[in-house]
């Protein structure tokens, strides 16, 4: 998880907990039971390896609009001075996608599968919420603004993370594109900034009027604490743009909400009469700041929630001392402006030097979120290989021009070439391999294993709740070597950013010629199970193949307390006459008397198909006896219903003991035409209102003559 960290320690994303895990011990054969993980390191490092640079670059006209119509020799790239040769060459033109959703609801379902069997297309955001610098009262103002950007601007195939800068981990959300996850994030910001230096300064002016000595310089009293804050921002950028440094071949985005720094560093004087020389080592942060966006290819676009500032509700707080100050101490209405004009300028500052723009002084943020978006869906994409191949640690200015006359370039200005280093250190043969390593780290999913997978929350022992994991890789992918393998690796993160239920398991594929047959026809199926406290996860899931092939999922989980609900239900397992056909490793004991065969991944059924459907519904034992409705509906994208099954059942079943009402349903879909439908599974008591659940997933009908 992305995290705060103070001046003097490094910080890390979600790479930190990532690693931690893989290091935790060696690889498990399947059926052990995992390792705890190693408590996560204070000082990560990331891989950055430079075989090519890449260059992204926005090319626009006078009028502000991109040019579309150039090609490879229009361009001239430099480094050091030196011109090279571009050996790659491409035009990203990325579609704003929206989410599906049934015509008959208001919002999208959040799917209950990932997959990596399309690639990663969309665009990559980090949202950094700045609440050490907004004021508290303005904190709607940021809330508004963020949640304009994610409602209206961040397409369905876009991912995005939210960093808030004052270190609340729980607050943060890791990088998803699930825009309920990513609101609930925005609803928790709350601004923290410290007075304005004036309004600070005016305060101390009376105290020392109080006193009946005044000094003939107003000091700040907050001073330390705001360069703190300060260095506490901009590390944080720094940081978040290393890390971005792993992320290859795309625009790299840092949306910076805030209201800029509000340090003053323009008092030279200061700078050295300051214990610590703060002033100077803002500076010294603001060019590192600078220098790690172009080594990563990162632009900062800063967007300002003061809009059209008046000051006045500042001004009230300096017009009494207007009369009684001396002039010369610059507490008043100009002081106030200069402040403003000092705090937008490092936004400026910080947008301009790195390929963005700064939003200051407007209310209307849509056209300015219009122009992001358009800066990260249509450019071009230059490659080439460095001159040499020795990494000497040194920082290499590139220059990228374009012959035509008349256009304005926008391009990272260089590149970090990292220092040689030792091989990595392994702790023992069955360690995670590095492609695992590297692709559990990465905020994309990885397309090269054609994988899909789905987890399902059930009651386990309070307070945990027992998560079953499915993952179906294609077998068309899989080398199937004699002796061959395939390493799966699991991995729940949690808002916090601590890692739960790290597994790493080696299955050897020695199978039988009818079982490879099969395999390689309908693929491969494994089952696992992980125990989960309460709470909001990323499920990460990586495989990696004998043959070298590497794939990966991430997945949004959010995991009940059963234990204190009422009446609640697991997730929905599904299975069907086809996908029983697949070879699946090992079966859910769980499971196995309750469904037909093994719960499946895929969610779309031909017509000569059958879907059986199981749920637990949970009731707390304590109530009076009651009878429960569970209803399982099948409706078209209009709201039609096409399936019904309805079942009445008697709390007697349970005891007085907490438990669940096992519930399965069989839906043939033969009645059904080809396309999209919602299937429900719904359960409700009868002591009275409210006491209902619902759940429901997004299924699809294919001919049954379709392979």
């Amino acid at each position: 998880m992305i995290t705060r960290r103070p001046p003097d320690v490094h910080h890390g994303l979600l790479a930190v907990a990532v690693l931690a895990a893989l290091l935790a011990g060696p690889a498990l054969l399947a059926g052990q039971a995992p390792q705890a993980p190693a408590p996560l390191p204070q000082t990560p490092t990331f891989k950055v390896q430079v075989d090519y640079v890449d260059v992204d670059v926005l090319v626009t006209d006078k009028e502000g609009r991109f040019v579309r119509d150039l090609t490879r020799d229009d361009f001239e790239v430099s480094e050091d001075g030196t011109r090279q040769t571009i050996a790659n060459f491409s035009v990203v033109d990325i579609p704003i996608e929206r989410a599906d959703r049934p015509l008959f609801q208001p919002d999208p379902l959040e799917p209950d599968v990932g997959s990596n069997e399309e690639p990663f297309e969309g665009r990559i955001y980090v949202m950094i919420l700045d609440d050490v610098h907004v004021d508290v009262l303005r904190s709607s103002r940021v809330k508004a603004a963020a949640r304009q950007f994610i409602q209206r601007s961040l397409g369905a195939n876009d991912i995005m993370a939210i960093v808030h800068a004052g270190g609340r981990t729980d607050a943060s959300q890791e990088f998803t594109s699930n825009r309920r996850l990513l609101l609930a994030s925005v609803d928790k910001f709350m601004g923290t900034k410290l007075e304005s230096i004036t309004l600070a300064r005016s305060a101390e002016y009376f105290r020392q009027a109080g006193t009946g000595i005044l000094d003939n310089r107003i000091p700040d009293p907050y001073e330390q604490e705001r360069a703190y804050k300060a260095q506490q921002t901009l590390r944080l950028l720094q940081d978040v743009a290393e890390w971005f440094s792993g992320v290859r071949g795309r625009r790299k985005t840092i949306l910076f909400v805030s209201e800029g720094i509000d340090y003053d560093i323009s008092d030279v004087i200061r700078q050295f009469d300051s214990p610590g020389n703060a002033a100077s080592s803002i500076i010294d942060d603001i060019r590192q700041t600078i220098s790690a966006t172009a080594r990563s290819n990162v632009s900062i676009y800063g967007i300002d929630p003061r809009g059209l500032s008046s000051l006045s509700d500042d001004t009230i707080g300096v017009t009494a001392l207007a009369d009684q100050a001396d002039a010369s101490l610059g507490i008043g209405q100009s002081s106030l402006r200069n402040e403003l004009q000092m705090s937008q300028d490092s936004l400026r500052a910080l947008a301009d030097e790195t390929g963005g723009f700064a939003a200051l002084n407007t209310n209307q943020f849509a056209t300015a979120f219009d122009r992001i978006v358009s800066d990260n869906s249509t450019y071009y994409v230059l490659a080439y290989y460095p001159p040499t191949d020795k990494r000497d640690g040194k920082f290499h200015r590139i220059d990228v021009r374009v012959t035509r006359p008349g256009l304005t370039v926008r391009a990272r200005r260089g590149y970090m070439s990292p220092k040689p280093k030792a091989p990595a250190k392994t702790t023992g043969k069955d360690a995670p391999s590095p492609e695992i390593s590297e692709a559990l780290q990465s905020p994309l999913k990885v397309s090269g294993l054609t994988m899909r997978m789905f987890a399902a929350p059930f009651k386990g022992v309070a307070p945990n709740a027992s998560v079953l994991l499915g993952v179906e890789v294609a077998g068309r992918d899989l080398t199937l070597q004699p002796n061959g393998k395939l390493e799966v690796s699991y991995l729940a993160v949690d808002a916090k950013g601590k890692t739960h239920g790290f597994q790493n398991n080696s299955l050897t594929m020695n199978l039988k010629p009818e079982t490879r047959a099969r395999v390689q026809q309908t693929g491969f199926r494994i089952l696992n199970r992980i125990d989960l406290p309460p709470g909001r996860y990323q499920l990460r899931v990586a495989t990696h193949d004998t043959g070298g092939k590497v794939g990966s999922v991430l997945f949004d989980l959010d995991v009940p307390d059963y234990s204190k609900l009422r009446f609640g239900m697991s997730g929905i397992v599904l299975t069907s006459l086809s996908g029983g056909s697949m070879v699946t490793a090992k079966a859910d004991d769980q499971l196995r008397a309750v469904l037909p065969a093994p719960p499946v991944a895929q969610r779309a059924f031909s017509q000569n198909d059958e879907v059986a459907v199981f749920a637990e519904i949970y009731d707390d034992g304590t109530a009076p006896p009651h009878r429960v409705d569970i209803v399982t509906m099948i409706r078209s994208d209009e709201g039609t219903i096409f399936f019904k099954n309805e079942e009445e059942r008697d709390s007697k079943e349970l005891e007085g003991k907490r438990g669940g009402y096992g519930y399965t349903a069989r839906i043939p879909m033969s009645g059904l035409k080809p396309g999209p439908y919602v299937l429900s599974v719904e359960g409700r008591s009868r002591l009275g209102v409210n006491v209902e659940v619902i759940r429901q997933i997004r299924i699809n009908v294919i001919p049954a003559d379709r392979p």
